[in-house]
């Protein structure tokens, strides 16, 4: 069988080479014929515009890859409001207020604890714990909601109160 392949490898480049002919001329006539008044165009670059050089000077501004302006300006002591900076944080101040999702109560006697849901996370809260990002802290928990105390800066950089209740949120039936 090994013989064979050679003198096949032989027999098939000559059968190749006796169809290598050139029998095609009425294609070559009829391509010749159907592109002579074809006639390539290409456009014109577009001219290049020069954009004027306009001098940046950012030497007095705040430099965004700094945490200056991200932390809460901490002011004098004055009157007035403020929240304690060098308090441990708990773990539900690193989420917003608008994220975080009451879905249950548990009461113990007189002592009730809400149950809040962090995306998947579920916490155990009583009144006096601190939640959202605004050091909000427990005020008051009833069977339908907990109610937040937040610190927040206004306009003039002073510290004020407003008032935030997470609602409970009712779960849907599965079917």
């Amino acid at each position: 069988m090994s013989r064979l392949a050679p003198t096949l490898a032989v027999l098939s480049a000559l059968l190749l080479t006796a169809c290598g002919g050139d029998g095609h001329d009425d294609l070559k006539l009829w391509m010749k014929d159907a592109t002579k008044d074809m006639k390539g165009r290409v456009p014109p670059l577009p001219e290049i515009k020069p954009f004027p050089v306009v001098s940046y000077d950012a030497d007095e501004r705040l430099d965004p890859f700094k945490a200056v302006g991200i932390d809460p300006e901490r002011k004098a002591a004055g009157g007035g409001i403020k929240p304690d900076f060098d308090r441990r944080k708990e773990p539900l101040e690193s989420y917003p207020l608008e994220s975080l999702k009451m879905v249950g109560l548990l009461q113990q006697g007189k002592m009730k604890h809400a149950i809040i849901r962090a995306g998947n996370v579920v916490y155990q809260v009583k009144i006096g714990n601190y939640m959202g990002q605004n050091f909000g802290i427990i005020t008051n928990i009833s069977e339908s909601e907990v109610q937040i105390r937040e610190l927040v800066q206004d306009a003039t950089g002073d510290w004020v109160e407003r008032t935030s209740t997470l609602q409970l949120q009712e779960q849907e039936a599965k079917k």
